[in-house]
């Protein structure tokens, strides 16, 4: 079985729903959970692909976990002076 996504037109809704029930035995309908949490789970998911394949081929340069507190204190230090 396969899964996919499939964006239907507001005014072609009925006809596919009549579609799907002429042709039940093949297709099931259901919601996406991640969806109904989150109706942009499809793009922030692949943002996040994309970011992890730049850091990956290098595209991206990550920084030390403590490189990035230093900055962090460094940043709030500044504002405590203020």
């Amino acid at each position: 079985m396969q899964r996919l996504a499939v964006q239907v037109e507001d005014n072609y809704i009925q006809d596919f729903m009549n579609y799907v029930n002429n042709h039940s035995n093949s297709i099931t309908i259901s919601k996406d959970k991640n969806l109904e949490i989150d109706p942009y789970f499809s793009e922030r998911q692949k943002e996040l692909h994309q970011t992890r394949n730049d850091i990956k081929s290098g595209n991206i340069e990550m920084i030390s976990h403590e490189s990035l507190w230093g900055k962090i204190k460094n940043h709030l230090k500044t504002i405590e002076t203020k």
